[in-house]
């Protein structure tokens, strides 16, 4: 299977603008029905707040301006960092809110199995578990789906109101629009920035610069955040 960073840029761009234009044609009335149908509502209770269910929580960049007035050390960079040039610097589209180091990797404001900051949650989180994500039918036709871990948290609430499920479905649309067009002014960046400074992405220095981080070293990463690239230094 081909890595997505063995992918030219432009075509991943066009990539996600073709993603763009499959959110902007779902209709918002389809999705506030798929959305009621479930029934879930969040009850507060923690049980998707760790690495167990979602391994980061992604930060948009009003997310990000957001947890630095509640917690200056709340974020970090995103895991997994995309690419990482001859010299052996990283780069990752944005960050995401700290994981703690306990045996759950719980979010950083998860206390008690409580959202500490729940009526301040982010982005993310308020929309979970109703992200849209691409997929395919048995044939191979795109479809939107949505998805959640029914009966393993929350609670299902049979007279959930029509309305608040289009405002939630708005708010996804929102959430999936601004995710893909910082990922999208990520890669554009990306390849400016390259091209501009003669650099490559290395494959092998990827990989030895994140087992380097595994192993609790530091390392130098450039965080994507409103349009710059901002140098970051991590480790365990």
């Amino acid at each position: 299977m081909t890595a997505a960073q063995d992918v030219p840029i432009p075509y991943r761009i066009i990539a996600l603008m073709q993603e763009q234009n499959r959110l902007f044609a779902y209709p918002l009335e389809r999705m506030a029905i798929e959305i009621w149908s479930t029934k879930f509502r969040c009850n507060g209770c923690g049980t998707c707040c760790n690495r167990a269910i979602n391994r980061h929580i992604f930060l948009l960049d009003h997310d990000v301006d957001a947890v630095k007035t509640i917690d200056p050390t709340a974020y970090e960079p995103a895991p997994d960092p995309e690419f990482c040039d001859q010299n052996g610097m990283l780069y990752v589209s944005g960050y995401a809110l700290r994981m703690r180091d306990d045996e759950a990797g719980s979010c950083w404001f998860l206390e008690n199995n409580r959202c500490r900051i729940y009526d301040h949650r982010f982005s993310g989180c308020r929309i979970y578990p109703h992200m849209l994500r691409r997929g395919s039918d048995a044939g191979g036709t795109p479809a939107w789906h949505q998805f959640a871990h029914r009966n393993e948290h929350g609670h299902y609430d049979t007279a959930l109101p029509l309305e608040e499920c289009l405002t939630l479905a708005r708010e996804i649309k929102e959430y999936e629009t601004a995710f893909l067009n910082q990922q999208i002014s990520f890669l554009e960046t990306i390849h400016e920035y390259f091209a501009v400074h003669n650099l490559r992405h290395d494959p092998e220095m990827h990989k030895d610069r994140m087992n380097q981080f595994q192993r609790g070293e530091p390392v130098d990463v450039h965080v994507f955040h409103e349009g710059e690239l901002e140098l970051c230094h991590i480790g365990r």
